[in-house]
């Protein structure tokens, strides 16, 4: 089992609330990092958001020693060959840290950028990009004709430094997006489904790999809301349930309205855009709540309740074929600590690179300076 953690902006206690929002700038950006360094988490999600991750990403690497960077690219945006250079170049100064997540968006977000493809066009368009991208970041030349892309003796002027090249993460819900996923990526990504239908979906995309004697891994997105005891745990969903009011909630339907992602309809499906009066209505497997998703596009739900319960629900997942976990929480650096704390001792976790073997104990999160805020004091 392997867990990530988020660092992507908006942050705050509620920050689909102008009262519960937090200020996110490089300062808090290097704050997060640092504790998914010293907290034993395998690395962060750079996603699409307010700020570029690869420059965030890469801003980053002289403040961190053994966290991987998870870093969104989106194909039709960059040239394939250009994102091989700066991977590549991201993974020598790094000294091997950088992975690429493949994102192919939908029409809402694409279209600001001057991009304008229906659904499976994208999943074209992805496809062609990992045809040239994955034999470039393996030094390997590569002339490409297809229907979007015309390259020519592309190839990579610099190694990977002895390192391995940058793997490829993928996530899509559509048939599409599983072939493409089945075809060319290394560790596929759901949203946070039940594990029932993790499981179902898991069992897809591996038949599909199958076809191409492939074998991928499996992730998923999730939040996380972790306390000391159920009944904690389920408090702090009163109090975020509180504070998605009817603003906040018409807010993230904006930004849903007229996309064509599969994934996010699935998410969406889970709370059919309902705000029930008592949120344990949106309980949706045991622990599991989408009430996020009512304020925040794309992942929607949250693992929920004690360190037993919390553990007892990644488990499920693991049982489902679920290897990897990106994880948030409300706030990212306190929710970090909390989780670090409370869950990752009873995880049997992959162990950390050899680099990072040498320096970090489940002990050391006891000797690390205490800071204002620190859930800690």
């Amino acid at each position: 089992m392997e867990i990530y953690w988020y660092l992507t902006a908006p942050d705050g206690h509620q920050p689909w609330a102008a009262s519960g929002s937090r200020q996110v700038n490089y300062a808090y950006f290097q704050q997060v990092a640092r504790a998914v360094d010293h907290l034993g988490f395998t690395g962060a999600l750079l996603a699409t958001g307010a700020h570029d991750p690869w420059i965030l990403g890469a801003s980053l690497i002289p403040y961190t020693e053994r966290m991987k960077f998870l870093i969104a690219i989106q194909p039709g945006l960059i040239s394939p060959t250009l994102l091989a250079k700066m991977a590549v170049t991201f993974n020598q100064f790094s000294k091997g840290r950088v992975l690429l997540n493949v994102v192919s968006g939908d029409k809402n977000t694409l279209g600001a950028y001057g991009m304008h493809l229906d659904h499976d066009a994208r999943y074209d368009l992805s496809d062609e990009f990992l045809q040239v991208l994955r034999p470039l970041l393996n030094q390997e030349n590569v002339s490409f004709k297809g229907e979007h892309l015309d390259i020519e003796n592309a190839r990579l002027a610099l190694s990977n430094g002895g390192y391995p090249p940058p793997p490829l993460w993928f996530g899509g819900s559509s048939e599409a997006a599983q072939e493409v996923a089945a075809k060319h990526i290394d560790t596929y990504l759901s949203w946070g489904e039940t594990p029932p239908q993790a499981a179902e979906k898991i069992a897809q995309v591996r038949a599909r790999a199958d076809k191409h004697l492939r074998q991928l891994r499996y992730g998923i997105r999730l939040y996380v809301i972790v306390r000391e005891t159920d009944e904690l745990a389920w408090q702090a969903v009163d109090a975020l349930y509180a504070s998605m009011d009817d603003s906040a909630i018409a807010a993230r339907r904006h930004l849903a309205r007229g996309s064509d992602s599969i994934g996010q309809s699935r998410m969406s499906a889970l709370h059919n855009d309902q705000k029930p009066a008592d949120p344990r209505e949106l309980e949706i497997y045991p622990g599991l709540w989408a009430g996020i998703g009512l304020v925040r596009p794309g992942p929607g739900t949250a693992i929920v309740g004690s360190p037993e319960t919390v553990e007892r629900t990644l488990r499920a997942y693991q049982q489902a074929g679920v290897e990897v976990f990106i994880l948030s929480g409300f706030p990212l650096l306190e929710e970090a600590y909390r989780f670090s704390e409370l869950v990752m001792p009873r995880l049997s976790l992959t162990p950390p690179d050899d680099a990072a073997k040498n320096t970090f104990t489940w002990g050391n999160l006891w000797d690390r300076p205490v800071r204002s805020g620190d859930p800690a004091q």
